[in-house]
């Protein structure tokens, strides 16, 4: 892959910056009560003022709320409650804010905050509204500083992790690069924190992968810093969402103070993510990556052929089994017969519907649920084959 020519399609870049990349690193120490490393906050403000002043439009997504929180309020236990959580976010994410927003000052440039919940990324209607906010943003050579909404948030309703977090705003953003810069220089033929047993080859790093299969999601371990959230995994499966969306993502090692420069310069450092395949569009792409799945419904095979091949709606006839609660407009997961999920879609049926029409013809489907009835499951338009 010639990262060149990619860097000249490349007008808008999304760049995540790890919770690893802006703590005090202390050797030997403790990996909790870090801090918010202050000087990797100007290093990286000089960083982007030198991408803006050559043309680049660029959006952060920083992890560091809690890391700064815990910090300031020295809780330095490895599990801490919801509520201890929430409260080290509230207190770090305004710390954190206040650097970014001195260091970029000191650059000349204006920063703007967008704190984004799964709730919002869920209704299509917020999820446009986050977009156009930061296309406003960028427009006015605002450099907007994205992270979740982590002190009203928890587990359950999370967006999971800033990795996944920045994949979504490359695409909402139609970015044309994602960049991860993380603690380690990317993606190894096997976990190079590992001593190599008898035999085995060194760990050497993967400079291209152009599809994320199952044998590259084992080779990504996960993380063993506590300060961070995830590791190479949510990395990978972040790539995954921004290659199907047509965005190369590019993990690199943010601890390099030079690697932003050599990424530009089009050297071959970190793991390039890309395909030059075709991509999903926006709105099945939502579908697809940002919604969470609620239930599935198993189908025939016939079924599965006439969506996977023929780019077929979903009809009640093809419906064999219904497995969870889901409400009209969900979205769920579509399994075969061998109970492999194959596509995802919103549904027009509640389950309690569902296990009243699966099966039928659509000519009986009106006598179950009335004349407002739908003749597909899951139309085409609201379908995306994975």
């Amino acid at each position: 892959m010639n990262r060149i020519k990619l860097l000249r399609a490349v007008k808008r870049v999304v760049i995540k910056i790890g919770s690893s990349v802006i703590s005090h690193r202390e050797e030997g120490g403790s990996n909790l009560v870090q801090g918010l490393n202050r000087n990797m906050v100007r290093h990286y403000s000089r960083q982007v003022k030198k991408l803006v002043d050559v043309g680049y439009e660029v959006a952060l997504v920083s992890s560091g709320a809690v890391m700064a929180g815990r910090s300031r309020l020295g809780l330095d236990r490895e599990n801490l409650s919801i509520p201890e959580k929430q409260a080290c976010a509230a207190v770090g994410q305004s710390a954190l804010m206040h650097s970014y927003e001195k260091k970029f000052e000191k650059q000349g440039l204006m920063v703007g905050q967008i704190l984004l919940g799964n709730d919002d990324l869920e209704n299509r209607k917020r999820y446009l509204n986050a977009k156009n906010t930061i296309d406003a943003l960028l427009s006015r050579g605002v450099i907007p500083i994205i992270n979740e909404n982590d002190s009203v948030t928890v587990d359950e309703i999370k967006i999971g992790d800033n990795d996944t977090l920045s994949a979504t705003v490359a695409c909402l953003a139609n970015a044309q690069l994602l960049i991860i810069l993380s603690d380690v220089p990317g993606l190894f033929t096997r976990d190079p924190g590992r001593p190599a047993v008898r035999g085995e080859e060194p760990a050497k790093l993967i400079s291209h992968v152009e599809r994320v299969t199952p044998e590259i999601e084992k080779l990504a371990g996960k993380s063993r810093n506590l300060v961070t959230v995830g590791g190479m995994y949510t990395k990978v499966l972040a790539a995954k969402k921004t290659m199907s969306f047509g965005v190369p993502a590019l993990v690199v090692d943010g601890l390099d103070k030079k690697v932003l420069e050599k990424v530009f310069a089009g050297e071959e450092v970190g793991t390039l993510f890309y395909s030059s395949d075709g991509k999903i569009k926006d709105r099945k792409h939502w579908i697809a990556h940002t919604l969470k799945p609620i239930g599935k419904i198993i189908v025939d095979m016939g079924a599965r052929k006439a969506i996977a091949e023929r780019g077929k709606s979903l009809l009640p006839a093809g419906v064999t089994g219904v497995d969870g609660k889901f409400e009209f407009g969900n979205c769920v997961r579509i399994l075969d017969e061998n109970q492999k999920e194959f596509a995802r879609g919103l549904v027009n049926y509640s389950s309690g519907e569902m296990d009243r029409i699966k099966g039928m013809k659509t000519a009986s489907v009106r006598g179950v649920v009335g004349p407002n009835f739908y003749e597909e499951v899951v139309h085409r338009d609201d379908l995306v084959v994975l």
